[in-house]
């Protein structure tokens, strides 16, 4: 790595930091081309790393990573659909409790940007918006669109007294009283990259107030892309930008839109995503360390998306669709300067000694990584078919026609957000079935229990086998992760969406089962009576358990999945996420406060191909690499 960049000067933060700063006033300010922090001249280096994607118990751990990189500053999305997965039912605890961990990295000596949306993008299903949301026919996401601002409305009702208490500035506001200490909030982001959306010119106002008027009163941000930078501007808000190549004069352009104002990179990409069926992108070390110091070199703060990717646990995974639908994997490792386990990666050293050597003076030391292990093989050595858990454990819900996941009458009627759907009725013989297009996203198909063909976007007809008296027709229908980030928000309802036809008459009078595998579903599963000894071969879908014993401290380790092909895995009742052996991601990471000391279940729901063992191993697998152009 060669840089050869020359930095007039050194920046102290020794007492810019939160705990030794009670009681100031300020917070972060602008003036001319520079930010100020309690009126001294202060750079942002921030670092990306999200609450949800990363086990609480590990959370301090990857903010002293952060401090040891040489760092300053955290971003963090909040994510609207976990925070409330049923309409009026909020969550803030365990794994999602907001304050602790903000607390936290006060505590650790950090700042926070927060990025509230209420959309986030983030490669999160549906950008981070509850999918109860779409039940409104007419919804219009992202707009002030009455059911779109009142359902905003009451989740920020309950969202920013949090924030607001947490602010670094201790301005008295009348909405706010209980101000007393500056907390570590110094900025909070309005929207996220809404000028490639925008579709609303009044949206972004109606958001920015949404904040002020319930007691926001730090900096405010914006954050696109150089094509949509124009288009998501509001007044009152700093403007940045984001990217991971530097183009000539990218900074300069931001100056034109907006001047006389600090530059900063809200996210500059350190790695990026992978999508199912795909490779596993890497960017060269070498090549962002570089241009991370010609930010710097130009004046600029920085966020680097990501510090820490994490994992997409559950079914909580986006999807992009351009040409054609493609699903996020499991695995947010993103190449970041960390790995989806927290362990150090060559861009971390070269990042440290760049921040040292501006900084001027020592960092802490890095922490000790926590060594992985490898269980070996796990034997999985109970099955039971799904068609046999169905009239144990769920009821069905009754249609004359096909009903979205979205309009299920479920969860307090919000629906059914992710996992899958049973679609069942009644045919007389065979013919030619066509789903018009509305699978979402993919449907394995049944004639009884025998397995006929899939349909999904590419898909769309199969011929059904002749056949004497009635037989029922199952379409089990995966949600795959709905569509983070584009112009399609609107229309990502999954489960059967329309008719499916047979032989041209639309089929009708359907069961209908929710298969959201949620913690009460899992718990139940595992005193269902039919359990039995998996023979030599089986073909599911069909859920498998196994044992996985540990005589001492539980560690990480990762479980590959040989031999399985497409389904989900859940361990001790935690859903790790999906599998599938058309890769590139081959490892799922198991963080080790998941496990216990002794006996831990592993329980599988394998969609076609099963496996008798998975290998729990010490080295992750993400799959044939590809550098990002």
């Amino acid at each position: 790595m060669l840089i050869c960049l020359s930095f007039s000067s050194r920046f102290n933060w020794s007492e810019l930091i939160p705990l030794r700063l009670w009681g100031r006033t300020l917070g972060l300010q602008t003036e001319n081309s520079q930010f100020l922090l309690e009126g001294m001249p202060f750079r942002i280096f921030g670092g990306s790393m999200h609450y949800f994607r990363v086990p609480r118990e590990y959370w301090e751990d990857r903010m002293l990573k952060m401090k040891a990189c040489g760092l300053n500053t955290l971003t963090t999305y909040v994510p609207w659909n976990l925070h409330e997965q049923e309409r009026g039912k909020f969550d803030f605890s365990r794994n999602l409790d907001l304050e602790a961990f903000l607390s936290l990295a006060a505590e650790n000596g950090l700042w926070v940007i927060l990025r509230p949306g209420p959309y986030i993008c983030s490669e999160w299903d549906l950008g981070g918006l509850p999918s109860w949301l779409l039940q409104d026919p007419e919804m219009q996401l992202r707009t002030t669109y009455k059911g779109f601002t009142e359902a905003v409305d009451a989740y920020f009702d309950h969202l920013m007294p949090i924030v607001a208490r947490l602010q670094a500035s201790t301005i008295h506001y009348p909405l706010c009283p209980q101000y007393k200490k500056g907390g570590p909030i110094i900025a909070v982001q309005v929207e996220n990259e809404y000028g490639s959306y925008a579709k609303d010119p009044n949206y972004m106002t109606y958001v920015k107030m949404a904040l002020l008027n319930r007691g926001i009163v730090e900096l405010l941000m914006t954050s696109d892309n150089k094509n949509g930078l124009s288009f998501g501007l509001v007044e009152g808000a700093l403007a940045t930008v984001n990217f991971q190549k530097l183009e000539p004069g990218l900074l300069k352009y931001l100056d034109r839109v907006q001047r006389d104002q600090p530059k900063m990179v809200m996210e500059y990409w350190t790695g990026w995503f992978d999508n199912w069926g795909g490779p596993h992108y890497v960017f060269d070390a070498d090549e962002m360390v570089n241009t991370v110091a010609s930010v710097l070199k130009l004046g600029a703060s920085i966020n680097l998306y990501m510090f820490h990717g994490g994992t997409n646990f559950g079914f909580m995974n986006g999807a992009l669709e351009a040409d054609e639908y493609k699903s996020d994997v499991t695995s947010y490792d993103y190449d970041a300067v960390l790995t989806e386990a927290g362990d150090y990666t060559s861009k971390f050293f070269k990042l440290r000694q760049l921040f040292s050597m501006i900084i001027g003076q020592p960092l802490p030391l890095p922490p000790m990584i926590e060594s992985k292990a490898s269980y070996g093989a796990i034997l999985l050595h109970q099955y039971i078919s799904l068609w046999d858990v169905l009239p144990s454990l769920l009821q069905p819900i009754k249609s004359e026609f096909p009903v979205n996941m979205e309009n299920l009458h479920l969860n307090d009627s919000s629906g059914q957000s992710y996992g899958y759907v049973l679609y069942e009725t009644v045919i007389f013989g065979g013919g030619h079935l066509h789903s018009r297009d509305h699978v979402r996203d993919r449907a394995q198909v049944f004639v009884n229990t025998m397995y006929v063909g899939e349909l999904d976007y590419n898909t769309v007809e199969l011929s059904l086998p002749e056949g004497q008296g009635f037989r029922q027709l199952r379409l089990l229908v995966e949600n795959r992760g709905r569509v983070n980030y584009g112009l399609a928000l609107n229309e990502q309802r999954k489960g059967l969406i329309g008719d499916v036809f047979l032989n041209k008459t639309p089929l009708r009078n359907f069961k209908i089962y929710s298969l959201e595998m949620k913690p009460g579903f899992m718990k139940s599963l595992r005193h269902v009576a039919g359990w039995s000894a998996v023979p030599d071969y089986f073909v599911g879908p069909a859920f498998f358990r196994g044992r996985l014993w540990i005589e001492h401290q539980p560690q990480d380790t990762f479980l590959k999945l040989q031999g399985w092909e497409k389904g989900v895995v859940f361990v001790n009742g935690q859903n790790l996420g999906r599998y599938w052996k058309i890769g590139p991601q081959e490892t799922l990471y198991l963080p080790g406060p998941w496990l216990w000391k002794g006996s831990n279940e592993i329980v599988i729901f394998e969609e076609r191909t099963a496996g008798r063992i998975i290998q729990s191993v010490d080295i992750p697998y993400l799959g044939r690499t590809q550098y990002v152009d």
